[in-house]
């Protein structure tokens, strides 16, 4: 509750502009947001949770997974310090917790405290060349197409490539605009997972953005660190995201690959492992406040590195989206059906009864009915 009410103080006691300014030239930015849900599960796990699922975990059973209150300043040419502050709570923020895992994975000290930190950073616009902006702190992740708030995402759900990769970064960034066109961002972060701290080693990362029409963007993210507690390069994970996207008018079109690898310190003779993952994204904006959006999507986990199971999940999501606005205030109301599917040696998603103390039924596929409520305000 401590943290719920620091949320909704940013929420509604953020910094508004400054004195004297309108509020279109202030660059000082707060809002907030609230995102509920339902999902009917029809394989009804008496657990009441979505197996190999880190956002919307929770089903069969009324769910925050998000509130979030943030104030941000924009740096720019006038005034090029900048700041981002905020906190969330719910289900989605708790699965940014790393599980212990022996030599791979260790929660950071007082990770179930930080994990309530949206934002936590200062930026530099300095005046190089087209502006080189420095960010400094715990901020979004460069990696992915889809974030951890619902309210930006074309479906409520996020994919399993989106769960399996980083949300958040912690550490340091410089994105520098080459061209109108063309984008280039180096990283120095803590790790794959900011939460986790298995060894001293910093990782490191790169994207590349490139605008080639006004319709069509094309970005390659790339991820190379230690993640292990050995942090000899020869253990160090390789991780490669690539992302196509099309808009024109109510319409977008998208896709996105990742591929990820890394030798097992932990294990005998030190197997590769692998795993890889891809969505195409549809959308269209029927007619006003009336959207539709389809993702079938795909994740196999070869050596269950990622989701802790040696699997091959398939899943196909549609969603019907109502949008109402009234002046700053925006409200999302979805429905959302999705199937799952997941095979493979522990493939499986719970169902029914418990079998056993801590045990509970697998099959290989699952029905989703789910319904959200988003309500955000951005000032």
């Amino acid at each position: 509750m401590t943290f719920l009410f620091g949320i909704f103080a940013i929420l509604f006691f953020g910094v508004g502009p400054a004195a004297g300014e309108e509020p279109s030239q202030s660059d000082w930015h707060y809002g907030g947001l609230l995102d509920l849900s339902y999902e009917l599960n029809f394989n009804f796990p008496d657990n009441h949770l979505w197996r190999s699922k880190t956002t919307t975990p929770s089903v069969n059973e009324p769910a925050l997974n998000m509130a979030v209150g943030y104030v941000r300043k924009d740096p720019s040419q006038h005034s090029r310090w900048g700041l981002e502050f905020g906190l969330q709570e719910g289900h989605d923020a708790d699965g940014l917790v790393p599980s212990t895992i022996p030599d791979r994975d260790k929660p950071i000290d007082h990770a179930t405290q930080l994990k309530h930190f949206s934002r936590a950073n200062v930026s530099f616009l300095a005046p190089i060349g087209n502006g080189l902006k420095v960010t400094a702190g715990l901020f979004n992740s460069y990696i992915g197409y889809q974030s951890i708030y619902a309210r930006y995402n074309l479906n409520y759900t996020r994919s399993y490539m989106a769960d399996n990769a980083p949300y958040f970064v912690f550490g340091l960034s410089a994105t520098y605009p080459v061209n109108e066109a063309t984008t280039v961002g180096f990283y120095i972060i803590n790790g794959y997972n900011y939460l986790s701290h298995i060894n001293n080693q910093p990782s490191y990362g790169m994207q590349v953005a490139w605008k080639p029409t006004t319709r069509l963007t094309l970005t390659e993210n790339l991820y190379y660190g230690a993640d292990q507690s050995n942090t000899a390069i020869e253990f160090w994970r390789f991780f490669s995201d690539s992302i196509i996207e099309w808009k024109d008018g109510p319409f977008t079109f998208a896709a996105a690959y990742d591929i990820g690898t890394e030798n097992a310190a932990e294990l005998p003779g030190h197997p590769r492992t692998f795993w890889t993952a891809g969505a195409l994204y549809a959308h269209w904006n029927v007619s006003g406040p009336w959207s539709v959006a389809l993702r079938p999507e795909f994740y196999w986990d070869r050596n269950a590195r990622i989701t802790g199971s040696e699997q091959f999940i398939a899943a196909v999501t549609t969603t019907l989206e109502y949008k109402w606005c009234i002046d700053l205030h925006t409200l999302l109301a979805r429905l959302e059906h999705r199937y799952d599917d997941s095979r493979g040696t522990e493939g499986g998603f719970f169902t029914g009864d418990f079998i056993g103390p801590g045990m509970i039924g697998l099959t290989p596929g699952q029905h989703l009915l789910l319904f959200s409520l988003i309500w955000f305000i951005d000032h």
